[in-house]
């Protein structure tokens, strides 16, 4: 196993040496001047000229890449372009709340989307079975900026019409609550705190955008699920297991659906790190302060050390995420192991 982690933190520091240059190269092949725009259109030439000094875009790409490439070893992102603050703070400040946003989404996704595929699966070619299908190509179908729309006015926007307050429209935390940042995740500072009110609220908040976003790894787990049951599900040990008088939830769960976890673990680590990376039209729909929103701002301004940043965050969080998956399949399955 040591050799192992070993190995992944050689390949995890490689992928991310990779990913850093070719993002710093494709961006400095984007047209359009960092200087002028944060300037704005009337700059003069002198201006302009004296801020890209500053910012150190008058040298030659190689050197532009090779200080960030040492800066990056030493723990400096940077700073962004935009405001001056550092990008290391600005990662710290957003990420927790695309963290809260990815788990809640993943935790719904699991909830519903596992049951559903072990029940469709021991209901083979029944009504349900079809109606679980065809609920999970809507749920791949869907676009995610449609379904939070519709999911807002239906629920947060339509029911004030008649006096209702369902579900907040936007935010994190109600405007009469505050909560000292420990965390920077809003329901786990609220429980720090001991303020059980302001932590139901904050999982008010979640509740839509979480919705929204684990809708189509709902439907990837449920289909995955489905799929790996059925092939379990007629396998020897199951009908031995069956033979011996077990019951129906002892083969289930502890035969059929162990044995089919290999699967499930892959895909709901795959899809774990696909939200990490940010959610940009949830959290623009919900002005949920992500780190996918940070990143949609950061292109829009072509701030490249904030856009570096969150790259550089995405592509450590996915292939940490792959690392963490691939020790899962031990446990899940004693015959995988890692090493001698």
């Amino acid at each position: 196993m040591a050799r192992f982690l070993i190995e992944r933190a050689v390949r995890l520091l490689a992928v991310l040496v990779a990913i850093t240059v070719l993002s710093f190269l494709f961006l400095h092949l984007i047209p359009g001047d960092p200087a002028t725009i944060r300037l704005g259109e009337h700059a003069t030439p002198e201006q302009v000229q004296s801020l890209r000094a500053a910012l150190g875009l008058d040298k030659p790409w190689y050197l532009q890449l090779w200080i960030y490439l040492v800066n990056v070893a030493h723990g400096d992102l940077g700073r962004s372009i935009a405001d001056q603050e550092t990008v290391a703070h600005k990662l710290a400040q957003y990420f927790p709340a695309t963290v809260e946003l990815a788990f809640g989404a993943m935790l719904f996704a699991i909830a519903v989307g596992v049951p559903a595929g072990i029940a469709a699966a021991l209901r083979f070619r029944s009504v349900f079975d079809a109606l679980t299908m065809i609920a999970v190509l809507l749920g791949v179908s869907i676009p995610v900026f449609w379904l939070g729309w519709m999911l807002v006015y239906l629920l947060a926007v339509l029911p004030t019409n008649v006096g209702l307050n369902l579900f907040p429209i936007s935010g994190r935390l109600g405007s009469q609550y505050f909560i000292p940042p420990v965390t920077h995740l809003v329901v786990i500072d609220a429980l720090l705190a001991g303020n059980v009110p302001a932590a139901l609220d904050a999982l008010w908040h979640l509740v839509l955008p979480a919705v929204t976003l684990g809708t189509i790894p709902l439907a990837i787990v449920a289909k995955i699920t489905r799929s790996g049951m059925l092939e379990v599900l007629q396998s020897d040990y199951v009908r031995t297991a069956r033979a011996k008088g077990l019951s129906g939830a002892a083969v289930v769960l502890k035969h059929a659906l162990r044995n089919a976890l290999i699967p499930i673990i892959t895909i709901v680590g795959l899809q774990t790190g696909l939200l990490l990376g940010g959610a940009v039209l949830t959290e623009s729909i919900f002005a949920w302060p992500g780190v996918g929103r940070l990143a949609f701002e950061a292109i829009s301004n072509r701030d490249m050390p904030v856009i570096n940043g969150c790259i550089l965050l995405f592509a450590t969080v996915f292939v940490t995420v792959n690392a963490v998956v691939d020790v899962l399949y031990a446990a899940a399955n004693p015959r995988i192991r890692y090493g001698p």
